[in-house]
């Protein structure tokens, strides 16, 4: 075997799913790694195909590609620069394509770089030298963004430098695919407050402003008739064309600060532009971060306000009482720079369950304190909410079964304090989440307890939709209720669910995906259409298959029973097709890279529609698709003869249908 093989036979399937080509082409799968010494020789270089097979870490990269028919016109070359060596990718007009280099002379690549009209325009960073991507940055025509992975699992967990432009991109991307952890990344909080020295006064209103993200991006993003998965960031648009500085004396905080005004990104959602509010962004060493979570404009007018917290006049008397404030509130300063501290040695899922209570007692105890100490309403309800949330959280670690019974306490003390809060029952299904999971954890050996945690979550769930059936969590609790049922093949019971989630949450994800349950459940007998765009770019649509019968499978690489199906499947597509049949599936794998080659291996090589989002995806929600495989049969005339096919049933319907 050549050292460029033997290079290649090493190659970390974390940084590209490559696992089946490996085989395909007869070597080892291991790690992207090799002989990169003295005794690599250019005759040793691995072919431009293989070469340009590797694919970034993160999706949102615009490098060049090179038809498949162009890669014999491409041409791989050894390079050396000092201690580090590796090889270059040329184009067929000799423009740099890739570098793979291994910078610290230990014979393994560490950096993979991709270019598009001759610039770097991305790399992938080992920086530790373990064979795993920890470090992004996208370069020169790209941007300026550089993100760090932690813990190496192919998502950012931290920026070390983004501009304010590409913090709107982000946010926008995050918003439109629901993901309220890559948006919080990009905004403000406790830690980038304390870093800044903003003073009190500021510093609770940016974080009332920033509280409870998740459920406000949801709720925001699900009342929006302006964005959804299809939405695209334009353009980053503010009432100023540079950032204003607020000096370190004018009492807003302990250093200058460099802030963005009424800042807007200016969006296209299938082929209409429209506008999220992103309001002030404020730098941070060498990021940017949003100090108010985005809210998609609805309408045609665009209302700008006089300016953020920060951007507010400081009037004379304001001074006066805010010194005030400030002076008769040390405690609550003591407070927050407390949290930060513990929040910033939080414990990991590696910590013992003594650490994980040590942590969660103490920052229970100084939320207590911030909630004694809060003024308004709002800010009792942030501090409480944070309280919930982390108890519930520490729950379902399987390490502080102890905070099941705190949130009982804060339960029983809200029915009784306040007895209309909306809190009431976001801390009751947050107390059952916890309970369910303690009990799912004291029963896994146990199939007897098993079946009666089932039935006693059920009852759970039952009495909670019923108490608070306008409740947000409402929603959710539904839409484990329809799925039971519909699981237990109580398809009547869960038709009754699904029902009563699309008309109380309608605007929400747990309701869109109850109306298409709906749909599918109620197809037989009726029309069936389905189109989109298929793994290869190209449109499909089952109208182009009138007067065939055609089978729907949503399927994904990583579904076991799909992949056990297929030899059956497959034996049937072989021998009906000649009489009029055909397949149509929908991948519902997130990651592309893994498709391509599973179907080189299995063979399944009929259309197939790309649903990059997985079951999140808009073909997903549309049928309400709660699991794969998932298959539809749909006869000549273009009607749904079943909307739960399995492999038995294609046996015995088949020949009646093309007999």
């Amino acid at each position: 075997m050549s050292s460029a093989n033997r290079f290649l036979s090493r190659f970390s399937s974390q940084h590209l799913s490559f696992q089946n080509l490996m085989k395909t082409s007869g070597l080892a799968f291991c790690i992207f790694t090799g002989l990169l010494g003295s005794t690599l020789q250019a005759d040793d270089s691995p072919s431009a195909t293989l070469a340009l097979t590797f694919r970034p870490v993160q999706k949102d990269v615009d490098y060049e590609l090179v038809d498949k028919a162009d890669h014999e016109k491409c041409k791989v070359e050894v390079e050396r620069e000092g201690k580090s060596s590796g090889w270059v990718v040329y184009g067929p007009e000799g423009q740099v394509l890739r570098r793979f280099q291994d910078t610290n002379a230990d014979n393994v690549v560490d950096q993979w770089r991709y270019y598009n009209r001759g610039y770097e325009i991305y790399r992938d960073i080992d920086s530790n030298f373990n064979n795993k991507v920890d470090q992004s940055r996208w370069l020169n025509i790209a941007g300026t963004r550089w993100g760090i992975d932690q813990n190496e699992d192919g998502k950012i967990d931290q920026w070390k430098i983004i501009s304010a432009e590409e913090v709107t991109r982000e946010a926008v991307q995050a918003m439109a695919a629901g993901d309220a952890r890559r948006l919080s990344l990009v905004v403000i909080n406790k830690a980038d407050i304390a870093a800044l020295g903003i003073q009190p006064e500021f510093a609770n209103k940016i974080l009332a402003n920033v509280a409870n993200l998740p459920a406000t991006m949801k709720a925001r993003v699900g009342q929006s008739k302006s964005i959804n998965e299809k939405t695209k960031w334009l353009r980053f648009d503010s009432s100023m064309l540079m950032p204003y500085s607020i000096p370190a004396d004018e009492g807003k905080a302990n250093q200058d600060l460099f802030v963005y005004e009424n800042v807007m990104a200016i969006i296209e959602t299938e082929g209409t532009t429209g506008f999220m509010q992103m309001g002030e962004v404020i730098k941070i060493g060498n990021t940017w971060k949003l100090t108010q979570i985005p809210s998609p404009i609805e309408g045609d007018t665009l209302q700008v306000s006089d300016g953020g917290v920060l951007m507010q006049p400081k009037l004379a008397s304001n001074r006066a009482a805010m010194t005030t404030e400030s002076e008769v509130n040390p405690e609550t300063r003591k407070l927050l720079t407390e949290l930060q501290q513990l929040d910033g040695n939080a414990p990991t899922p590696q910590s013992s369950a003594e650490e994980l209570a040590r942590y969660n007692s103490k920052r229970v105890e100084v939320l207590r304190g911030l909630l004694a100490k809060s003024k308004t309403e709002q800010e009792r309800t942030q501090w409480l909410r944070q309280m919930i949330d982390g108890l519930a959280a520490a729950v379902q670690t399987g390490k502080y079964s102890a905070g099941g019974t705190q949130l009982a306490s804060i339960e029983t003390d809200l029915k009784k304090q306040r007895p209309d809060s909306e809190l009431i029952p976001y801390t009751t299904y947050r107390r059952l989440l916890a309970d369910y999971s303690v009990k799912l954890h004291d029963s896994a050996t146990d199939s007897g307890k098993s079946a009666e945690l089932q039935k006693w979550w059920v009852e759970q769930l039952k009495s909670f939709v019923t108490t608070y059936p306008k409740s947000t969590d409402s929603g959710d609790a539904l839409l484990q209720l329809a799925i039971f049922e519909e699981f237990s093949g109580e398809v009547d019971k869960a038709k009754i669910w699904y029902e009563k989630l699309v008309i109380n949450h309608p605007a929400t994800d747990a309701g869109r995906r109850a109306k298409g349950a709906q749909k599918r459940l109620n197809m037989v007998g009726k029309t069936f259409t389905l189109n989109g765009t298929g793994i290869d770019g190209k449109p499909v649509d089952t109208a182009a298959y009138r007067g065939k019968v055609f089978l729907v499978i949503f399927w994904a690489t990583w579904c076991q029973p799909c992949t056990e199906d297929l030899p059956q499947i497959k034996a049937l597509y072989e021998k009906y097709r000649a009489k009029g049949f055909e397949i149509v599936g929908v991948n519902l794998d997130s990651q592309k890279a893994g498709i391509a080659p599973y179907i080189t291996q299995h063979g399944n090589n009929w259309r197939h529609l790309a649903e990059p989002r997985g079951l999140e995806g808009r073909t997903a929600i549309e049928f309400g698709i709660i699991s794969v495989p998932t298959m539809f049969l749909v006869d000549q005339q273009g009607k749904a003869i079943s909307n739960s096919t399995s492999v038995e049933d294609l046996k015995e319907q088949l020949p009646k249908l093309l007999k």
